[in-house]
Order: C-alpha cells, then sequence, then structure tokens
C-alpha cells in the first residue's frame, strides 16, 4: 500500500509539472461559460468520428433547420439525418439523436438537461452513460465545457499524450485513462489541462511524425525519450 501510495503522488507531480509546462507555453484557456447541456450533448455525438469542423457545421445546419428541440424530435431521424449530414456518419447519429431527445423529454418532461446542473456529478454518468452513443467522454465534454465542472475529458489527443508521456499505462484504453487520471490531475486544472493538451497533440504531438524536441513535455515524456 505505501508503494502504490507513493506512486500515486509522483504521477499526481508528473501531472502538476506538465500542467504548468504547458500552461507556459500555450496560456491559460478561459471558460466560455455555460451552454444549454442538450446543446452539449448533441455538439459531442456529432463531434464523433468527424473534425471539429464538419460536426460543427452540422450542429449549425440542424440548429438552423430546427431551431428548437422539440422541432427536430417531432421531424424524426430522417429530417434530422439529412440536416447533419455535413458532419458524417449521418444515419447513425440521426438516430442516437432522435432516441437522445424522446429520452429527455420522457425523463425530464421537456427538451431540457438542466437538470443535471442540480445533479452531483457522478450521478449525471449514472443517469446519461446508459444512452446509445453516450461515452464517458460524451458526458465529461458536456459537464466541463456546458457547466463548467472540473472534469477532465479524455479525446483521441488526450488519450495518445498521457499515454506517450506515461501518466497511465500505454495499454490503458480511453474508458480506463479517464478514470486513473481523475486523481491526477490539479483541482480546478481539468480546463486548461484538457484544451493545452488537445492544442499540443494539434500541433506537436501528434500520431504520427511528433515533433518532440519543439515539446514542451520533452523533458517528462517517456515516448520522446524512447525515441531519442
Amino acid at each position: 500500500m505505501g508503494k502504490c501510495r507513493e506512486a500515486g503522488a509522483a504521477l499526481r507531480r508528473r501531472t502538476a509539472r506538465a500542467v504548468a509546462a504547458l500552461e507556459r507555453r500555450f496560456g491559460v484557456p478561459e471558460w466560455d461559460g455555460p451552454e444549454p447541456p442538450l446543446d452539449a450533448l448533441v455538439r459531442t455525438v456529432l463531434s464523433q468520428s468527424t473534425s471539429d469542423v464538419n460536426s460543427g457545421r452540422a450542429f449549425d445546419a440542424l440548429k438552423e433547420q430546427f431551431p428548437t428541440w422539440d422541432e427536430a424530435f417531432a421531424a424524426g431521424p430522417e429530417a434530422i439525418e439529412a440536416a447533419i449530414r455535413a458532419g458524417g456518419l449521418a444515419r447513425q447519429k440521426s438516430r442516437r439523436i432522435h432516441d437522445l431527445l424522446g429520452w429527455v423529454k420522457e425523463r425530464f418532461g421537456a427538451f431540457s438537461l438542466d437538470a443535471v446542473q442540480e445533479m452531483p456529478t457522478e450521478q449525471v454518468f449514472e443517469t446519461l452513460l446508459p444512452l446509445d452513443g453516450v461515452g464517458v467522454k460524451t458526458v465529461a465534454v458536456m459537464l466541463l465545457f456546458a457547466c463548467g465542472r472540473d472534469c477532465f475529458p479524455v479525446d483521441t489527443h488526450v488519450h495518445r499524450i498521457v499515454r506517450r508521456v506515461g501518466l497511465v499505462p500505454a495499454t490503458a484504453s480511453a474508458e480506463r485513462t479517464f478514470h486513473l487520471m481523475k486523481p491526477l490531475v490539479p483541482k480546478g486544472k481539468a480546463l486548461s489541462f484538457h484544451v493545452n493538451l488537445l492544442t499540443l497533440g494539434r500541433t506537436l504531438c501528434r500520431p504520427t511524425d511528433p515533433k518532440c524536441p519543439e515539446c514542451p513535455l520533452r523533458g517528462m515524456c517517456d515516448y520522446a525519450a524512447g525515441r531519442a
């Protein structure tokens, strides 16, 4: 038990160093303010397996076609599919969104997830994870960006980098990484670490041909040490 506590403390210190190094390089991101949680959840469903540009276009087109969620639900999955075609996987996502809207209406009596604002974080996960197409990343993104919760999402970039750096095992799945990182991220730093890791993953720590010599985490990164 003593060795496990020591290892955990070392990983927390290493994570705090990574947070500070990224803030020195990229700055401290600011929260944009609240967004309706249902908007954020639908937006995140649309972001799955596509680029931010395409998912943003799909969400904007969906809201332009159907200004309210009750209009989108009443129109049906085929109409939603036509509206979100720019985002890719439109047929699959349209049915997930339609089912999600129907569940929200049945569960909360309105096309709104504002009730999650009053729920403890773990209860939000327990409530939403059984839904098709909603995973831990989807819920965490909603909580962080729409609700301002100190919740650290693990997307593709984050998953790649924290494994390369050695904060979690190289074989850890994205969901396992989410749970392993929860006690490591310093309090109040979920937004900063997540956003700055996205920036790092898009610019330097790319899936192929990463620019390790330019990386602010190179001095603590297992992957960079192995390449050297």
